[in-house]
Formats: C-alpha cells, structure tokens, sequence
C-alpha cells in the first residue's frame, strides 16, 4: 500500500461550500475545476477525500 497513488480530480467549484471543505480542497493543491492531483493512499488522504467526496472524482493509479 505505500507506493499506491491516488488521481484526485475537483470536478465541482468550491465556491458555495463550507469553509472547512474550501480550506481541505485547497490543502490537497484543487484550486481549480478540472485540477488533478496524485497523492498517496493513506489514511490521512482518504480522510481529506472523504471531506469533499461531493466535490472531487478519484481514481487508483
């Protein structure tokens, strides 16, 4: 598990959203639609994921 990858993808705007959830997109490098970022698949991760589930579009690398 620790050289799996996450492909994390914003597919809808931060802007209506909870603070919290912006702060959590911005911190895993989304500031954009359509922004992709790879990040580890750890539990820390998977939390930020969880927190913006509605927000991103994640694949296994």
């Amino acid at each position: 598990m620790a050289d799996k990858k996450l492909k994390i993808t914003l597919v809808k705007s931060t802007i209506g959203a909870v603070p919290k959830n912006k702060k959590t997109a911005e911190a895993m490098g989304l500031r954009k639609i359509g922004k992709t970022v790879e990040m580890p698949d750890n539990k820390s991760t998977r939390g930020m994921i969880q927190r913006i589930r509605h927000l991103v579009k994640v694949e296994e690398v």
